[in-house]
């Protein structure tokens, strides 16, 4: 009985510990565009993301604008790797999200009607004492591959 409580002990304070050291992504962000590489496309003029993440939940509404116009979307997600669908004014989007050590890993889809479906992976890394959120994407589609970079500050 004794050995069965402290492997439970132990169990639960392994648990805590893993937890502790995940990153927690809450907060409003707003794009650097001086830091940010969006290569061949055109990127956005501005760009905020709200993010609220009790993990393994997490909801995210980004405000953009730029060349392509207008929108804000929304999005509920969880960090188990499970797969979330999602409705967004430009389409259906599925994917998942995902722990790689501390980086967010979320891959996902989207069909759009200009191009096709396109698979985009984002790695998500805070950076500067949790004030900065580095976005790493490949994103790949009809067109081909390339890579963006967005630098997020905390707001």
């Amino acid at each position: 009985m004794l050995i069965r409580r402290l492997s439970l002990l132990c169990l639960t304070f392994g648990l805590i510990i893993w937890a502790a050291d995940k990153p927690n992504f809450t907060g409003t962000w707003k794009l650097n565009t001086s830091k940010s590489d969006f290569g061949p496309a055109p990127g956005p003029d501005s760009l905020t993301r709200e993010v609220k993440h009790d993990d393994p939940n997490i909801q995210i509404k980004t405000t953009q604008s730029g060349p392509q116009g207008s929108a804000v979307t929304e999005a509920k997600w969880t960090t188990d790797g499970k797969e979330s669908v999602n409705s967004t004014p430009r389409g259906e989007v599925k994917g998942s999200m995902k722990w790689d050590g501390d980086t967010l890993v979320h891959q996902y889809k989207v069909n759009t009607t200009q191009a096709g479906e396109i698979a985009i992976e984002d790695r998500w890394k805070l950076a500067e004492e949790g004030k900065v959120m580095d976005v790493k994407s490949k994103i790949s589609g009809g067109f081909g591959e390339f890579e963006r970079k967005m630098v997020l500050e905390k707001q």
